[in-house]
């Protein structure tokens, strides 16, 4: 790398701010605050502004701005590093799948608690899974892997309408991607339905949440860097090497190293004829979070999988229920209030008016409350993801060209959605490490 040579780095997620504390190269920020989605922030009851810091006399919910986003799996030197930072809790997931025709709640991960749904139905959908195990498929999409794993009554009982709302009805059309989410271990499978098995499977069955917040971990990242907020990236001349910002402003590069969405960089540097597919979707999420009095059917679980509701949420997070810190200081003894999140996901180029928004925020109320979840409301704070979750088409490439044709420009990309992959907080934060460290000594 020449000398002078100016590197700068796009995004002040975990990804970016990782990059950015082992460079100590510039980052880039749209936002006046850090951590992107992965951040905690502070509402009192009965107000609607959001506080950065909790308050002197912690009588606060304390929510995330993309909802339950805990640090599972990881690199042991990235959990340390982390654990670093500041103190953490490690945790044993409790989750579930609630059916709220039958109300009832069937044990995570569906396929080894068979049992729950009674001994004709478990006889049935074992009976089905062990011989789909059998048989030779002809697997596309998601659907089809899913129907190949788990038979067609649990695929119309739970995973279809499940991923309905959760792809946002792209699942009959998206490759199979994220198996490790869905575990089929057959002995547990039968085991399961005809006793009690260990919920301790799949990729988050423990995870780890900063004491004082996501706010403080990526707080503390944050003053090791040096980030220019409110630096909108709106358009990248990559033939000039210039990339331009909303205010007007525009900084010369010769490398970026970028964990903005995969495809939004594309457009912004005018690179789609060079890449020559049509991008890969992505579904936009609205996440819900509210305070509230707790009802009395209110569940225990950390989360909840939802195949069916009349609002179109597909999980509820209990905030609360993983540590009391996310409730105001004199509810947490007593636990007669709840902090929740609710997700619903859209399409990508699904744009709601703000009244739409309102309405859909207090359906999922209504119905929360129709289930004897929560009582009166005390705070509803939503917020929107414009790139969520990430999916490929059958057969697609255009990933891989994409970040091809992006470096072949010094264009570096770093993180989940930067990569147009699945991962967790840890893992990003180790891509950032990787990302920013490579340059250090270039």
């Amino acid at each position: 790398m020449p000398s002078g040579a100016r590197i700068l780095i796009l995004g002040a997620g975990v990804s970016g701010l990782a990059a950015g504390h082992v460079s100590g190269l510039p980052i880039y920020e749209q936002s006046e605050y850090p951590g992107g989605i992965c951040a905690s922030y502070y509402v009192r009851p009965g107000e609607h502004r959001r506080l950065r810091e909790p308050p002197s006399d912690q009588e606060a919910y304390r929510f995330e701005i993309g909802g339950g986003h805990w640090i599972f799996g990881g690199d042991p030197l990235v959990l340390r590093f982390i654990r670093s930072l500041t103190p953490v809790k490690s945790y044993t997931r409790r989750s579930a799948v609630y059916f709220p025709d039958k109300d009832l709640l069937v044990p995570y991960p569906i396929q080894n608690y068979l049992r729950y749904l009674g001994p004709r139905m478990a006889a049935r959908v074992l009976n089905e899974i062990v011989e789909a195990h059998r048989t030779q498929h002809d697997i596309i999409t998601m659907a089809d892997w899913l129907r190949a794993n788990f038979g067609p009554t649990l695929c119309e009982l739970f995973f279809y309408p499940f991923h309905e709302h959760y792809t946002a009805g792209l699942f009959q059309e998206i490759a199979p991607q994220d198996a490790y989410k869905t575990p089929v271990d057959l002995s547990l499978v039968i085991q399961g339905a005809l006793e009690e098995v260990p919920q301790e499977v799949g990729y988050n069955a423990t995870f780890l949440y900063p004491e004082a917040g996501l706010n403080m971990m990526v707080q503390k990242i944050a003053e090791r860097c040096k980030i220019h907020y409110s630096k909108r990236v709106i358009h990248i001349d990559v033939s000039e090497r210039i990339v331009y910002f909303d205010d007007g402003t525009t900084e010369r590069y010769e490398l970026i190293v970028s964990t903005l969405p995969l495809n939004r960089m594309v457009a912004m540097a005018g690179l789609e004829q060079e890449v020559g597919e049509s991008p890969d979707p992505a579904t936009s999420v609205l996440v819900v979070n509210i305070g509230a009095k707790k009802g009395p059917y209110c569940p225990e679980e950390h989360w909840l999988y939802i195949p069916q509701s009349q609002s179109g949420f597909h999980r509820v997070g209990f905030y609360s229920n993983v540590d009391a810190t996310f409730l105001p200081a004199s509810a947490r003894d007593q636990r007669d209030r709840v902090s929740i999140y609710v997700e619903k996901a859209y399409r990508e180029d699904t744009k709601l008016s703000r009244q739409e928004m309102n309405n859909v925020c207090w359906a999922i109320v209504k119905e929360l409350q129709e289930w004897g979840w929560i009582e009166d409301v005390e705070v509803i704070d939503p917020t929107w993801i414009d790139v969520a979750y990430t999916w490929s088409w059958p057969g697609s490439q255009w990933r891989n060209k994409a970040l091809k044709t992006l470096e072949a420009h010094g264009i570096y990309q770093v993180g989940r959605y930067a990569q147009w992959k699945f991962q967790g907080i840890a893992d990003s934060i180790r891509d950032g490490l990787i990302g920013g460290g490579i340059w250090v000594n270039i």
